[in-house]
């Protein structure tokens, strides 16, 4: 069974929000009647089920954003609208792994949402609130990296990126995991970016009007460029989330100049796939090892997760067992109601019943057990030959979910050294382990049910009354260097994050490092 571990500007939705910033238009329209039926629904499943319902949010305000949901239903909405007005309700609960899933809707619903010829055709950041260019995909070299994008056909990027994260998921006021969630990397077929500017802005069309500064240029500049569908996006730009062939590799080991090893692992999300990723990272470690390489550098910049991949390379250089940090996992019920069934899907039908799994405990809590005794989620071993170079691992805000719980556990544990930005995610837990595939029978929108939440040992459990006072960072993990994005670093091609990791290797230093 796969296991999941998922998970600047401070945005913490208390209020009922604005409403939903569509224009007229986008088909036909979904009656009211319906749609308020579809919150019900959604009420009930995040109350029975969603354990981390009240981890930021008081049942007063939780009855606000339902609240501000039914008043945006009031009257009737196109698909489009009320696309936005769930993903908004979603984003205002704090949960990274809380959304309407672009890869879960069904195909009727993806087609009217998702396709047309409407992404932009850059790559870009968002460094210090400006949209920066990273890489051009026009066809005749219009936008140098390092161009900032001023305007999007007249409207500012400052508007645009306000609107948009109303609907940007993150766990907590974890900020970073928001803006990351609105950058088009080409990292995946989807991005919520794309998916969105067209939603909110109906005028984005197959011809963009871009103002703009050029690298180096003082005046501002418009230009119009072609926009592209998704398939042009993926074809150009995308570094693929998951192989090509079921049992092509993924990744690849590098050997730099000084010895180093360097592992690029874009994605972890490897549920169907047939390649042998064990065995890919068991041989390539048993190389470094042969070959006594001085350091593993594991990048996992804009790897949001997936399966728990990092415990295989934790086994290869811990000299102890490994604990997972102090964390109980929870969920809000033991056995769900049968009349829900109909509207969830899921990959293990167990998650409908936990049975003696889930033993009740305080504030309406169900500890969850069932997990207690996979080694590959509470005890990680050390296992086979130990790699005893250095660990180093590149690291930044889209690391949310598999890969933030890799990276506290490197950094908890002194197995190694963070370079980078902060992780998203969230040191007070996130939500995630199972999840329901939730689909609203009325607008059809699915959105993700995290089932099972991680709070730290012994500390207080969120009743809805009062938001429990915790000790520990409402924040992801910080790495041990911190390399801050700069615009001159895009325009000279450079890597900023593995230069600063190189130098730790030629300097001797070691932040971070214990007796592993």
């Amino acid at each position: 069974m796969p296991r999941f571990i998922l998970l600047g500007l401070l945005v913490v939705f208390v209020g009922p929000g604005p409403a939903v910033a569509v224009q007229e238009g986008g088909g036909p329209r979904i009656p009211s009647k319906a749609l308020l039926a579809d919150v019900d629904l959604l009420r009930r499943l995040e109350e029975t089920a969603h354990p981390g319902l009240y981890r930021y949010n008081t049942r007063a305000q939780i009855e606000e954003h339902f609240a501000a949901l039914r008043s945006e239903f009031s009257r009737d909405r196109t698909l489009p609208e009320a696309y936005i007005a769930i993903s908004q309700f979603l984003a205002r609960l704090q949960c990274g792994h809380s959304y309407a899933n672009f890869f879960n809707q069904p195909k009727a619903v993806a087609q009217t949402l998702f396709s047309g010829k409407n992404r932009v055709p850059f790559l870009f950041r968002w460094i210090d609130g400006r949209m920066i260019v990273t890489r051009d995909l026009t066809p005749d070299g219009t936008l140098k990296p390092g161009t900032e994008i001023l305007a999007l056909n007249g409207h500012p990027v400052g508007e645009i990126l306000a609107r948009l994260l109303t609907i940007a998921r993150a766990d907590g006021a974890n900020q970073g995991k928001r803006l990351a969630y609105l950058e088009v990397r080409g990292k995946d077929r989807y991005e919520a970016f794309d998916i969105f500017l067209p939603l909110f802005y109906l005028d984005t069309a197959e011809q963009i009007r871009l103002t703009l500064r050029a690298p180096g240029a003082k005046a501002e500049a418009e230009v119009v460029v072609g926009a592209h569908d998704p398939l042009q996006r993926e074809a150009l730009a995308s570094e693929a989330q998951t192989p090509r062939g079921e049992d092509q590799p993924l990744w690849r080991f590098e050997t730099l100049d000084d010895g180093a090893a360097y592992l690029r692992m874009p994605g972890w999300a490897l549920y169907n796939s047939k390649w042998d990723w064990k065995g890919f990272l068991d041989a390539g470690i048993d190389d470094l090892i042969d070959r006594k390489a001085p350091a593993l550098i594991v990048d996992l910049r804009d790897n949001e997760g997936g399966l728990d991949v990092g415990n295989l390379l934790l086994e290869r250089v811990a000299t102890k067992p490994v604990r997972a940090g102090g964390m109980a996992r929870y969920t809000r019920y033991r056995s769900l109601p049968e009349d829900l069934f109909p509207h969830l899907s899921t990959w293990d039908p167990s998650f409908k019943d936990w049975g003696d799994k889930a033993v009740p405990d305080r504030s309406g809590f169900f500890r969850l057990t069932k997990y207690d005794d996979d080694a590959q989620g509470d005890v990680i071993s050390p296992r086979g030959r130990r790699f005893e170079g250095r660990l180093i691992v590149l690291v930044n805000a889209a690391n949310s979910s598999a890969t933030f719980h890799f990276a506290k556990l490197v950094k908890e544990n002194g197995l190694g050294t963070l370079v980078g930005q902060a992780t998203g995610g969230n040191r007070r837990g996130i939500n995630g382990g199972a999840f329901f595939f939730a689909t609203l029978p009325n607008s059809q929108v699915e959105f993700d049910l995290p089932l099972i939440a991680t709070f730290p040992a012994d500390a207080p459990l969120p009743d809805g009354k009062d938001l429990p006072f915790l000790n520990t960072p409402d924040a992801g993990v910080e790495p041990h260097v911190k390399v801050t994005p700069r615009v001159d670093d895009l325009i000279r091609g450079e890597d900023p994050e593995l230069k600063a990791a190189r130098d730790l290797l030629k300097a001797g230093t070691n932040p971070g490092r214990s007796t592993r």
